[in-house]
């Protein structure tokens, strides 16, 4: 089985070789692993701070074709692992479709399946087609076809199509089924199928009677402007699969505190999250306020939604107030189940150099140091005895504080100035505060500053854990992972999990 743990290669610095982006001595890694590091923290079509967003996608494609030829055994179990397992959803998409356009001219079977694995939502085969007709011409390999046809059978219904059936997007529901033709699971969904070539084609068939969903909406975008206001009942608006969105669009008017309480008991929790500050400035009831806190802090629901703790600390930055704190801190705390409660002493070390302040979320609401921020202070709350340092050209103890939320921790540090912007200087600062540490995590984007001697593997004892999380993805990293020198990517919390598993022994092991 491959190994977690990433074997790197040294490449003398002195030969002018490999070196991170900012000259320090650089270490490379085989295929596989560099491929897993980059796929967990590629957002396709995103510029990080070294590495263009075209240089970076090129790498990723060409790691795919290597790595899906390669070893199929492998690439089978981390495709789906990274839609489901990290929650990444173009990154999956490609490296589906990327991996079995090389299979297929491998003559490697199997690929059908991983394109189908990495279709989790509706308008995603519509994303799948986007990108094989934007970048290889409509010849679709049979895999490909069959497997996004696969997804569709599982994911069409008349709900989805409501929601993602938009005539702003280049492939439409209907374009899908005419290039993929699946086989529908029954009459009901043949109905939507061909309901859906009718719209994308602008057919005037009547509506199919099995399709009440869509019959309830055309009711209501029957009705007048000026009457629309008054529709408010729960039941009515989520007969007819109305979300957030389409209401807001419908009533062709501001969202107010009716319009939110009528649409509240029907959202997802991802969208409940992301509206908090609305719901605020519209002056929904303490009452509704109060069923929507309850939720987000529901553990059940935090375990369904698969929501990424950083998503917590987003809504938190955009919607202060009080009522939605202590939701946002159980829920947070609830989505970090997964992270271990370590024993001993364990040195945290947050990287807030300034290459740290580039995106993580696809929007720009979070930057790689943010993320950092949060995991290093949750991982901190768990453990025993923990000492976290912030830094940069500098680095600084963050201190703990007893009793005191991560979210609460997150917003001290920032507003202590502990983040600093400057250069890279891990090996200096692992020196400076490593004191008989049991452990060292490192949350970085592993991008150091070069110096004569600078070694950050030779800072610690070798028979002391370190534990590098790269949170960019860079080719290179800062140290050669053998033996108790360990380095992942991407902030999951299942990564978290490997570090007990490693220290009990078990290192043959990827998180899939």
């Amino acid at each position: 089985m491959a190994k977690f743990n990433f074997k790197l290669r040294r490449n003398r610095h002195e030969a002018g070789e490999t070196v991170t982006a900012e000259g320090a001595p650089g270490f490379t890694r085989e295929p596989r692993t560099e491929l897993f590091l980059l796929g967990v923290s590629n957002m396709v079509g995103e510029d990080t701070f070294y590495e263009g967003s075209a240089v970076r996608d090129v790498r990723f494609r060409e790691l795919i074709a290597a790595v899906a030829v390669a070893d199929p055994d492998w690439f089978a179990r981390f495709v789906p692992w990274l839609r489901t397992g990290a929650l990444l959803r173009s990154a999956s998409v490609v490296a589906a479709l990327e991996g079995a356009r090389a299979q297929v001219a491998a003559g490697v079977p199997g690929s059908r399946a991983i394109v189908n694995a990495a279709l989790q939502r509706a308008d995603e085969p519509g994303e799948a087609l986007a990108y094989w007709l934007g970048r290889y011409g409509r010849a679709l390999p049979k895999p490909v076809k069959r497997g996004i046809a696969d997804a569709v059978v599982r994911l069409y219904h008349e709900r989805s199509l409501l929601k993602y059936d938009s005539e702003s997007t280049a492939v439409r529901f209907g374009d899908v089924i005419d290039l993929t033709h699946p086989t529908a699971k029954d009459e009901r969904q043949g109905d939507l199928f061909r309901h859906a070539l009718d719209r994308r084609h602008k057919r005037d068939n009547p509506l199919p009677a099995s399709l009440k969903v869509l019959a309830a909406r055309a009711e209501l975008i029957a009705l007048p402007v000026e009457r629309r206001r008054e529709v408010t009942d729960p039941t009515v608006l989520g007969a007819a699969g109305m979300t957030w969105e389409a209401l807001a669009g419908w009533r062709q008017t501001t969202m107010d505190a009716p319009a939110w309480e009528a649409i509240i008991p029907t959202m997802g929790y991802l969208a409940l999250l992301r509206n908090l500050r609305n719901f605020d400035q519209a002056g929904v009831s303490d009452a509704v306020a109060e069923t929507v806190a309850a939720k987000l802090s529901d553990p059940g629901e935090v375990a369904k939604s698969r929501v990424l703790p950083m998503r917590f600390l987003s809504a938190y930055n955009a919607a202060p107030s009080l009522r939605w704190a202590y939701a946002l801190e159980k829920a947070l705390q609830h989505a970090l189940v997964n992270v271990p409660a370590l024993d001993a002493r364990t040195l945290v070390l947050i990287d807030t150099s300034g290459s740290m302040d580039s995106a993580f979320s696809k929007d720009g609401t979070l930057r790689c140091w943010d993320a950092g921020t949060v995991f290093g202070l949750a991982l901190a709350a768990r453990a025993q005895v923990a000492t976290v340092v912030s830094f940069s050209n500098a680095s600084k103890v963050f201190p703990t504080v007893a009793g005191e939320s991560v979210l609460a921790a997150v917003r001290r540090f920032k507003d202590g100035g502990y983040f600093y912007g400057g250069g890279t200087e891990t090996e200096q600062a692992v020196r400076a505060h490593y004191d008989r540490h049991d452990r060292v995590v490192i949350l970085t984007d592993e991008q150091a500053h070069w110096h004569a001697s600078a070694d950050v593997a030779a800072a610690v004892p070798a028979r002391v854990p370190v534990y590098t999380w790269n949170l960019a993805g860079y080719r290179v990293g800062h140290t050669p992972t053998v033996g108790n020198r360990h380095t992942f990517g991407g902030l999951s919390d299942s990564a978290f999990a490997m570090i007990p598993l490693i220290e009990a022994g078990s290192r043959d092991q990827w998180p899939f």
